[in-house]
C-alpha cells in the first residue's frame, strides 16, 4: 500500500476546501439569480466549466492526466458538457436539467472510481465514493424531472450542488482530522 506524501495530501485537503467553498459560493449566486435568465444561465455555464478547470488542477497535482484517467475523462466530460449547456440554456430550461443530470451521471461515475482508486493512498476516500454515488443517483432524478410537467430553474440544481458541497467540506475536514492526529502521534 503506497502512502501519499504530506505535500500531495495538503494539496487534497486544500482542493477539497476549495471545491466546497467554490460549490457554496454557486449556491448563494443561484438563490440570488434566480428569476433572473442571464445571470442564471451563466451559473448554469460556470459549474461544468469550474468542474473541468478542477478536476484538471487535481490531475495535475498528482501525477498528471494520464496517471489519472478517469479525472482526465472527467475534465473532457465536463468541457464537453459546458459547451452542450450553452446551446441548452439557448433551448429550454428542460434541456438544461436534462443536461445536468447526464452531466451528474458521467462525472458521478467517474468520480466514484478515482475515489476507489485512491482509496489506497488518501484518507477519507469512502466520502468522495459516496459523493460519486450520489451524483449518479441526482443525475438520474433531474432527467426525470425535465420531462416533468413544472418548469425546472436553476435552484432545481441546488440540492445537486450543496450536496457536492457538503461531500468535498466532510472530505477536507476528514483530511485535516487525519493528518492531526498524524503529526500529535
Amino acid at each position: 500500500m503506497s502512502v501519499q506524501s504530506p505535500t500531495q495530501s495538503s494539496w487534497l485537503r486544500s482542493y477539497y476546501f476549495v471545491r466546497a467553498l467554490f460549490s457554496i459560493a454557486w449556491i448563494g449566486a443561484a438563490v440570488l439569480a434566480q428569476g433572473q435568465i442571464a445571470a442564471a444561465s451563466l451559473l448554469l455555464v460556470i459549474y461544468p466549466a469550474w468542474d473541468a478547470m478542477a478536476n484538471l488542477a487535481d490531475a495535475r497535482a498528482n501525477g498528471g492526466l494520464a496517471a489519472n484517467r478517469s479525472q482526465m475523462l472527467n475534465v473532457v466530460a465536463s468541457s464537453v458538457m459546458t459547451v452542450v449547456v450553452i446551446f441548452a440554456v439557448m433551448k429550454s430550461s428542460y434541456a438544461v436539467l436534462a443536461v445536468f443530470g447526464l452531466w451528474a451521471i458521467l462525472s458521478g461515475l467517474l468520480q466514484l472510481y478515482t475515489g476507489v482508486r485512491r482509496w489506497r493512498i488518501a484518507g477519507a476516500q469512502w466520502v468522495m465514493i459516496l459523493s460519486g454515488a450520489q451524483s449518479t443517483l441526482a443525475g438520474g432524478f433531474m432527467i426525470s424531472r425535465s420531462v416533468a410537467d413544472a418548469v425546472p430553474t436553476i435552484l432545481d440544481i441546488v440540492p445537486y450542488v450543496g450536496f457536492g458541497a457538503f461531500y468535498f467540506l466532510l472530505s477536507g475536514l476528514w483530511l485535516t482530522v487525519a493528518a492531526y492526529r498524524q503529526a500529535k502521534a
